[in-house]
């Protein structure tokens, strides 16, 4: 067991009609002119933001928008937000919206209260001496950004994704109300309950010993995200169901599954490439990479594996013979995926890697050969090379 630091700061009001305290919670902070940061035109025809509107100016907050964050969201939109925000004196921005907005919203509020470039956050340059406050109110459960240190944002410049890791970008507050989550399409739902389940899987699979009760709470969050994502897919206005995947979507990624131990992060760092380069969603990308990801590491710690089977996905362990429970684990949590619709290979994503698009990758995975990622397994470039190759 590692020595660790938890700390989760950011408060959660969980619930129905939740996204009405929204006025009361900023102004709770001492804030006058808020950033209202969104997506699409959903909010909008669902009548949220002008509920949002309301209750900010019923609290005397004054505000202004900007929409249009995709997923995968980009550097462009970030120097936009920064450049309102300093024109308008903005003290707050407010993420409407999934994981792309809110590490939007903290990529801006790096930008607006320190100088220079807010790219040099992500390329590792430099670090954040501050941040503006940042509020959510989630109406994508997936990402965990709500709860996280991390920001992701693509430099369309090279198609670089690349994370910022800050506690001072953490959310002063996130409202979830999963009923704001009714009308996402399949496929959203599907990717952002196997985001979910990866961020329990990158802390579960580590090459130390673990604490038992981390263990546990991250196989208990693992099964529950099945559980539900396979009702959602049949009844997605289940309330029950739709609130389980929101809140393990924060348990999941504010760390609590990582106390006491090493992660890994190698699928993640192998699919910001691959979702930089051909702007795919992140769930889909990681569903495609992760098989090949497990069958290339699974002899260094195949126990581990069984583990992960048999507490997981109820698999019977095959003490004598490891190796097969492994298989037949990973095995299983590809079958579940392709329940959900998500792929198993990156073909199945209608992307056919040429030998140098997976030359371009692995250059890009290592930074230049100049660094190594995972835990449970040290890959090198010629590793990562070997499994986006498996994974085609």
């Amino acid at each position: 067991m590692k020595n660790f630091e938890y700390y989760a700061p950011t408060r959660v009001v969980f619930g129905k009609e939740t996204e009405k305290q929204v006025g009361s919670l900023i102004h709770s902070l001492g804030c006058q002119k808020a950033l209202v940061l969104f997506g699409g035109n959903s909010a909008q025809r669902s009548g949220l933001l002008e509920q949002i509107y309301g209750s900010l100016s019923e609290f005397g907050i004054s505000f202004i928008t900007l929409g249009g964050v995709v997923p995968n969201p980009v550097l462009s939109k970030v120097y936009e937000g920064i450049k309102i925000c300093r024109n308008e004196r903005v003290d707050f921005i407010l993420a409407v919206g999934g994981g792309s907005v809110i590490d939007t919203a903290k990529a801006i509020g790096y930008g607006v209260t320190n100088e220079g470039d807010v790219w040099h956050f992500y390329n590792g340059k430099r670090k954040p001496s501050s941040c503006l406050p940042i509020g959510t109110i989630l109406t994508i459960a997936g990402s965990g950004s709500e709860m996280s240190y991390c920001s992701i944002i693509t430099n369309e410049d090279g198609n670089l994704k690349r994370a910022c890791n800050s506690d001072l970008g953490r959310c002063k507050f996130v409202i979830m109300n999963p009923e704001l989550t009714y009308t996402l399409p399949k496929w959203q739902t599907a990717c952002g309950c196997t985001d979910i389940l990866m961020h329990s899987m990158e802390r579960y699979f580590s090459s130390e010993p673990s604490m038992e009760v981390t263990d546990k709470i991250s196989e208990s969050i693992m099964r529950t995200v099945i559980h539900n994502s396979k009702i959602l897919m049949k009844d997605p206005k289940n309330y029950k169901a739709r609130a389980e995947i929101m809140w393990t979507a924060s348990l999941s990624h504010n760390d609590l599954t990582g106390c006491g131990a090493a992660s890994d992060w190698a699928t993640h760092q192998l699919e910001h490439e691959l979702s930089g380069m051909f702007n795919i969603s992140h769930g889909a990308g990681l569903a495609a990479l992760w098989g090949s990801w497990a069958r290339y590491v699974l002899k260094t710690n195949p126990n581990r594996f069984m583990q992960f089977a048999s507490q997981v996905l109820n698999i019977p362990c095959n003490f004598f013979a490891p190796e097969k429970t492994a298989l037949e684990g990973i095995e299983t949590l590809e079958e579940f995926f392709i329940s959900l619709g998500m792929p198993v290979k990156i073909s199945n994503l209608k992307i056919a890697l040429t030998e140098s698009q997976i030359e371009e990758l692995a250059q890009n995975c290592s930074f230049k050969n100049q660094r190594t990622i995972g835990n449970f397994k040290v890959l090198y470039k010629e590793d990562m090379k070997k499994i986006y190759r498996m994974a085609s």
